[in-house]
């Protein structure tokens, strides 16, 4: 099972890790800590030393509740440094978390490889021409409405069963415009209840009937230290143990703001498995 980035083909029936770089003010747990220009490149080189096979960059907060930022100012934050990483790391395999079509654009042309997109297409109906034109790997997620309104929208009657039709009907939509590399991502935290992410994350084997390559992002996610009564800071060992889970259950891509406990998570579970 392989992916196509900048015409280099990644591996992913060995796990990846994709290292966090959040560039926004207000990220629920790493919000304004790389906001100059050698911040960004101690993070970036220390997550890339790690072990991190991507770095994905985010310029819009998708927490609960996120307030709205305009897509100028998206790009406007986001596009200088996919210029300041690539001419830094020429090699840099750089996702890109956006859900609107012309980010994905401005960035790809400045040398992104990958797309991540928490709407899967369903906040701007031209993403998907997009990521076809440029033919690059796409990662759709689950979410329901907006990161302002998702989790006013936890209504299922089966979480698992919807979250997989949703992703088929999803999936048959790309590959009508001729999209290869096509991710999932059931979007723990998006548009579910805590128990609602455990539903899924307890069923996490049947995502494997799509076919495709599944990315798991629980990183210090409410699920993890509502449960244990803590604080995100503090939520890297049940983060650990999530992931670990997660790999037992067929996960390619760990996206992670903690890339050396993970990669230990990925050797571990190699060691046993490969």
């Amino acid at each position: 099972m392989t992916i196509n980035c900048k015409g280099q083909l990644i591996d992913l029936s060995q796990p990846k890790v994709m290292g966090i770089l959040n560039i926004t003010p207000n990220s629920f747990f790493d919000g304004g800590r790389y906001s100059s220009e050698n911040e960004i490149l101690a993070k970036v080189e220390k997550m890339l030393a790690e072990g991190a096979t991507f770095i994905d960059i985010g310029a819009y907060s998708s927490k609960p509740s996120a307030e709205f930022v305009s897509e100028e100012e998206e790009l406007d934050r986001i596009v200088p440094v996919v210029q300041l990483l690539v001419k830094h790391f020429p090699e840099i395999l750089i996702s890109i978390d956006t859900f609107r079509s012309e980010v994905a654009r401005a960035c790809i042309e400045n040398g992104a490889a990958i797309i991540n997109d928490i709407s899967a297409g369903n906040l701007d109906d031209k993403m998907l021409e997009v990521i076809a034109q440029y033919n690059v790997p796409y990662i759709m997620m689950h979410m329901r409405g907006t990161p302002e309104t998702m989790q006013s929208m936890t209504e299922y009657e089966d979480v698992v069963k919807e979250v997989l039709l949703y992703f088929s009907e999803k999936i048959s939509q790309a590959r009508s415009l001729g999209i290869n590399d096509l991710i999932v991502d059931p979007g723990f935290g998006f548009a579910k209840t805590i128990a609602q992410n455990y539903e899924v994350m307890r069923k996490l084997e049947l995502f494997h009937s799509l076919e495709l390559p599944m990315l798991i992002g629980i990183s210090r996610k409410s699920m993890i230290h509502k449960t244990l009564g803590i604080t995100a800071d503090e939520a890297l060992n049940g983060t650990t143990v999530l992931n670990t889970i997660a790999l037992t259950k067929g996960a390619h891509i760990l996206r992670v703001h903690d890339v050396a406990a993970a990669m230990e998570c990925v050797k571990l579970y190699e060691k046993l498995n490969f």
